[in-house]
């Protein structure tokens, strides 16, 4: 469904800092309903295939080594315009440049380790909700 949903990830700094719930709450606030979730660890294999998109930016083997570096917690969000309203939420991928009481404004630790992954367009969130999640998985409604 198209327009509905989109994909977050804390990443492995948030998860290190006990962020999860703080983020979490915020998600919540902000009208989102989380429809699947999961904590696992990606491997460098799965972290590159993940991030496959950004193979040849200078920044991919940082990005990969970043992510395979410690536990993520994945999450479908369900909500009308997700992947515009959750980049809102999240704020610029830097969190110096940031607006005040976004996400990565409050809990991102530089560009590189900037706390949440939230899909860029409504077909990179279903490929991605894919990635994470079988139909199983999903609980929306």
């Amino acid at each position: 469904m198209s327009g509905n949903i989109t994909l977050t990830m804390i990443k492995p700094d948030a998860v290190a800092n006990n962020y999860i719930g703080p983020i979490l709450s915020q998600i919540n606030n902000a009208g989102f309903r989380i429809i699947a979730m999961k904590m696992t660890h990606l491997s460098p294999a799965k972290a590159g295939q993940f991030y496959a998109v950004h193979k040849e930016r200078p920044f991919y083997n940082d990005l990969v080594k970043f992510m395979s570096s410690g536990h993520i917690v994945a999450a479908i969000l369900e909500k009308d315009n997700a992947v515009e309203d959750f980049r809102k939420l999240i704020g610029a991928t830097n969190p110096a440049e940031a607006a005040e009481g976004t996400i990565r404004k409050q809990f991102a630790e530089s560009l590189e380790r900037n706390a949440v992954h939230g899909s860029d367009s409504d077909d990179n969130a279903n490929i991605e909700a894919d990635f994470f999640f079988s139909q199983l998985e999903r609980f929306s409604g």
